[in-house]
């Protein structure tokens, strides 16, 4: 199976160019963003050496999906979706700030509590929980965005003594962090998932706070199985999970945690397979919809050729 690796278009009026972790971006004059959505994976903030085919198409279909269900809540950067690895949105001052908000003591949480810390971004957190068990309430504990090496955990207060984000800006950060937590929970809810935490992006456009990148993606986000949660929990047995930390678990087994002199462990194709069908597993239990694989032949020429004429559109 053939993967989107990289792009190096040249689209018309182009003014910039940004390679991130798992999209490449194009700045369009002082107008539009172009993002495409590759099939490049990331864990431990390290871009894994194999694409995972068919991954783009399923982040970027789920984020349209939540993106566009979220609009009563708050604004967000999109304008069209041309293609199924590719978003065109307007042009946000982002944040410097990630909200990660958290209905369940899972992942990077998890390890820092069984670490023995009862504190995580400055929020409070009681004795004698266990991994996977529900929060009293969902926390959000942000995290400062580093373009290049690890993103690091910062307190709501730092936040705003550092003057990171301006205070009453954060308050409605936070507000709608909470609203788009709930209403996500809500509309998976129904389709047997568990919301466990999740992160969104936010910046500002013509002085209003706008949502922005994905949502509620297995990049962004992780999932539990609903069905047999509290009896896994009564028994102390790992929960069912569709999310990216199955990968993050592999590399964990396999003595790679994104630390320096560690090597990134052999994929082979048929891991790479496997994270594939994953990816694809999530994308239909959270739209309920069957994945309708895009074809991947000349793929990149596709691409290009639908960015093209979207913008031709939007000129």
């Amino acid at each position: 199976m053939s993967a989107i690796k990289e792009t190096h278009f040249n689209l018309p009026g182009q003014t910039q160019f940004y390679k991130g972790k798992v999209r490449d971006v194009y700045t369009i004059g002082d107008k539009f963003l172009v993002m495409v959505v590759t099939d490049r994976i990331s864990a431990f903030d390290v871009v894994l050496p194999e694409p995972i085919p068919f991954k783009g198409q399923v982040l970027n279909q789920i984020a349209a999906k939540f993106l566009q269900s979220t609009l009563d809540i708050v604004p967000n950067w999109v304008i069209d979706v041309p293609d199924p690895n590719v978003t065109i949105g307007k042009i946000c001052e982002p944040f410097k700030v990630e909200m990660v908000i958290r209905g369940y003591l899972a992942g990077h949480a998890w390890r820092e509590y069984q670490s023995g810390k009862r504190s995580v971004c400055g929020v409070e957190l009681p004795d004698g929980l266990k991994e996977n068990d529900k929060l009293p309430e969902p926390i959000i504990t942000p995290t400062t965005k580093a373009s290049v090496g690890h993103d690091e955990d910062i307190s709501r207060e730092e936040i705003i003594n550092r003057k990171i984000v301006d205070e009453q800006d954060y308050i409605l950060l936070e507000k709608y962090t909470r609203a788009l937590y709930q209403r996500g929970t809500e509309m998976v809810a129904d389709l047997g998932l568990i919301l466990v935490d999740t992160k969104y992006e936010f910046g500002k456009a013509d002085g209003k706070i706008h949502l922005i990148d994905e949502i509620h993606t297995p990049d962004s986000s992780r999932y539990f199985y609903k069905e047999g949660y509290e009896d896994r929990q009564a028994k102390n047995e790992p929960q069912r999970q569709l999310s990216k930390e199955f990968v993050r678990k592999w590399l964990i087994d396999n003595g790679f945690q994104g630390k320096e002199d560690q090597l990134i462990p052999e994929m082979t194709p048929e891991f790479v397979y496997s994270i594939s069908e994953r990816y694809i597993e999530l994308y239909e239990h959270i739209t309920g919809d069957d994945f309708i694989k895009n074809d991947h032949s000349d793929t990149l020429k596709r691409v290009e050729n639908n960015i093209i004429e979207a913008l031709n559109r939007l000129s």
